[in-house]
């Protein structure tokens, strides 16, 4: 058994690793959506923590492990790595497939799932945004994919959009740079599986009747190569003008990336000034908030709760005056993120992960304040969304079932702030 820093290895020692995956008994299952997969696959809750059992080769399980552990190292969104059990043999002696660990990404759907409880008519955009972005990602890491596709990746809700992750990385490989023949390549695999399960998801009844499976595989290439162009394009301007490449490296941040190496290239007698910058990794937001409050979450959920940082800040701050951020961030936590977290009821803890909640919270409060025409508190906002959204919302930390569940109306929700606030919200 090879692990990573993590676990208690006494708990997976527990496991009846001497049985095959399919027959261990199910009392060690968590009822859990999985994805497409041509291996078996289970996920056991051990110590409190849910983990992904997959029996394959062990070449490919200790090689699948190390990819991991490497695009973890580089901040590359994907599923973590624990372990590796190899040498694996029943009591008479047969041996058995190695197994790969890798620990359950909480709040986390395969494209399926989201489809067969579809609560957002744009769900096809998003998801792929979420899968173009994810590739680009690979691709500036180095890493060729080999097998891109929906089933391969697992989705997590993030302020209203989606983030991918790797799930499957067997088929990979991770090199310094990648060349545009190797990206292509990625790129003609993502476009044929694709299509392949947006035709599997139109046979099942689940995509919208004016969708065109090929021609939604097809536009991710397209969605690929803008996102590509803008982070790796070299930048040209008549030489004086810096605050274009201050512009650019502001785009570059609010797209979520940062900036490693700025190369500028000026020859004389030559009007023109050639820009290249270097993405060295994205999540810039997410650090950000994280300095600031220790918060662990989606990029766009990290940009989202800086925005509201920074309307507390204006709201709390007197003009001409300096506060810390940290001490800012502080009293923010304390006094608008905790309530709203808080105001959940452990019973439907499961529903969505808590940046998630403050989230949809505050498009509530802007959808009533419109109903209203007038200003409602994020308090009346929040008991409204949990009484009349969330608790209708399917759990998204374990699976129950695959029905299509709807979600309370906003006519509803202004009705219950009515008669919470007796007409008034303040």
């Amino acid at each position: 058994m090879n692990l990573a820093s993590g676990p208690d290895p006494t708990d997976l020692l527990g496991l009846p690793w001497s049985t095959p995956l399919e027959h261990w008994p199910p009392e060690y299952f968590e009822s859990l959506p999985r994805g497409i997969s041509r291996h078996v696959v289970r996920f056991v809750r051990v110590g409190g923590t849910v983990f992904a059992v997959k029996e394959t080769q062990r070449e490919i399980a200790e090689v699948e492990y190390d990819l991991l552990r490497r695009l973890s190292r580089k901040r590359v969104p994907a599923v973590q790595a624990v372990g590796v059990v190899a040498g694996r043999a029943t009591p008479d002696g047969e041996p058995l497939a190695a197994a790969l660990i890798t620990k359950h990404l909480h709040f986390s759907l395969p494209y399926r799932a989201l489809f067969s409880r579809r609560i957002d008519p744009d769900l096809e955009r998003k998801l792929l945004d979420a899968l173009a972005e994810l590739l680009v990602k690979l691709h500036l890491a180095g890493f060729a994919w080999g097998d891109c596709s929906l089933s391969n990746t697992l989705f997590r809700r993030d302020a209203g959009a989606l983030a991918a992750y790797l799930v499957d990385a067997e088929t990979g490989k991770l090199e310094e740079s990648l060349s545009r023949g190797q990206r292509e390549y990625d790129l003609d695999l993502a476009r044929t599986n694709l299509a392949g399960e947006m035709l599997d998801l139109q046979a099942a009844g689940l995509l919208g009747e004016q969708v065109d499976p090929v021609a939604t595989a097809d536009s991710v290439v397209a969605r690929y190569e803008r996102l590509w162009a803008e982070l790796t394009q070299p930048l040209t301007f008549v030489a004086g003008q810096w605050d274009t490449v201050d512009q650019r490296i502001r785009r570059l941040n609010e797209l979520g990336y940062d900036i490693g190496q700025i190369e500028v290239r000026e020859q004389e007698d030559c009007p023109e000034v050639l820009v290249q910058t270097q993405v060295v990794e994205a999540g810039h937001h997410q650090r950000r908030l994280q300095e600031l409050t220790g918060l662990s979450v989606g990029e766009n959920q990290a940009r989202r709760l800086l925005n509201d940082l920074d309307s507390f800040r204006a709201q709390a701050v007197m003009p001409g005056n300096d506060v810390d951020d940290a001490v800012l961030a502080r009293h923010w936590m304390t006094d608008v993120f905790e309530p709203v977290v808080e105001s959940v009821p452990r019973e439907l803890k499961a529903k969505l992960e808590p940046a998630e909640v403050f989230h949809e919270v505050l498009e509530h409060k802007w959808h009533l304040s419109e109903a209203f025409g007038r200003p409602v508190t994020l308090d009346d906002a929040a008991r409204s969304y949990v009484d009349n959204v969330l608790r209708f919302r399917p759990d998204e930390e374990a699976m129950l079932d695959s029905s299509l569940m709807g979600v309370g109306s906003l006519d509803d929700a202004v009705d219950a702030v009515d008669d919470t606030a007796d007409g008034a919200p303040g």
